[in-house]
């Protein structure tokens, strides 16, 4: 798949933008703070709803005004699309496709997939179970936009829970018993499925995320990955049962999906507590290829690559052994230095002060 051209309105430092990108590397420049992470956002905002660096629609409007447009113009399989995104602050956003107002995100993504490699990957290895959930969900929706629909069911059904045990202050009343009853089950429902979905994923996953691992140590390092639930011996009822005491006294849901864990071990040693720290760097790396890798084998298209200053954490030998992996896609490169060796930009653009410039 291809983004053809992309166009900002009020997104972050941006006041107006319209970039054509190369089919092959398009590489922006700059010095920091100029905007080029933003250009990069734009795109990953488009393929997963929301920041991938974590930020609230308000801190992605330009100050002084009260919305921002992304648009773009996107190829796949001989189709083109055009999506267009309207940010709102404190409101509610406007999604288009072709021109069609489209009321759920679930069927707004799907239409961009991007690999989205940053300086903070390593929080894949080093961060809590919740980033590798978001990881492996992530992925999901990649290889099916259907799969976003589910993610939120989930979301929505423990917000509804949460609430229920927050509202009954501790007490288990016939009234909120039966109303947990209801929740639970719809949790088991949901939850199952996902869950489901997350280990099928994961069993495709794994065994190409250990051969990059070994190909990015030069053979010394092995991988283990594995999913990992409380609940797995006694079922997620069971366990949801047996743990409503607790949920009740703590009002919150202790017990669930929303609680599991991708397990990453190095030669059979927590890759989070015994790796070091470039094992760690290799171990993020190969997560993303091997994401990417796994995504085009379900899709029959390369996701677009986003390389968000990538290289300037890699030490020499890792950024070579990244490029020479690299499938030969669209890609987006942001460096405020130089390209490393082995990497040539078709296209070439400086950020600097929210504007775009040929170099």
């Amino acid at each position: 798949m291809l983004v053809r051209r992309l166009w900002l309105k009020d997104f972050r430092n941006y006041k107006a933008v319209e970039l054509d990108l190369s089919d092959g590397v398009t590489a922006v420049v700059g010095a920091n703070g100029q905007g080029k992470t933003n250009l990069v956002e734009a795109i990953a905002w488009l393929a997963r709803g929301s920041s991938f660096r974590g930020a609230a629609v308000e801190s992605m409007v330009r100050f002084g005004v009260d919305r921002a447009v992304i648009r773009a113009e996107v190829e796949d399989a001989g189709r083109t699309t055009l999506l267009e995104a309207e940010l709102v602050v404190g409101g509610r956003n406007r999604l288009q496709v072709n021109h069609n107002r489209v009321s759920r995100q679930g069927d707004f993504v799907g239409h961009v997939r991007a690999t989205i490699f940053g300086p903070d990957d390593l929080v894949l290895v080093k961060g809590g179970p919740a980033e590798r959930r978001r990881y492996l969900d992530d992925l999901l929706v990649d290889v099916a936009s259907s799969n976003h629909g589910l993610r939120s069911d989930l979301d929505r059904i423990l917000r509804q829970r949460n609430s229920l045990l927050r509202q009954a202050g501790g007490r288990n009343t016939p009234e909120v018993s039966t109303s947990l009853d209801v929740w639970d089950s719809k949790l088991c429902e949901v939850g199952g499925d996902l869950v489901a979905r997350r280990i099928d994923l994961l069993e495709g996953l794994a065994p190409v995320a250990g051969e990059l691992v070994g190909s990015l140590s030069n053979g010394r390092s092995e991988l283990q990955m594995a999913y990992e639930c409380a609940w797995e011996g006694e079922g997620l009822a069971g366990s949801l049962a047996r743990a409503r005491p607790d949920d009740l006294r703590r009002g919150t849901s202790t017990v669930g999906p929303h609680r599991d864990e991708v397990g990453l071990s190095i030669d059979g040693l927590s890759a989070r507590g015994h790796a070091s720290q470039g094992e760690q760097r290799s171990l993020a790396v190969a997560l993303r290829l091997a994401g990417h890798r796994v995504v085009t084998s379900h899709t029959g298209s390369d996701p677009v690559i986003l390389l968000d200053d990538v290289f300037s954490e890699l030490d020499q030998d890792r950024a070579a052994a990244l490029i020479e992996l690299l499938p030969q896609t669209q890609t987006v490169v942001t460096t405020a230095g130089d390209l490393p060796a082995g990497v040539t930009a078709d296209r070439r653009i400086r950020a600097e002060s929210g504007v775009v410039m040929p170099t």
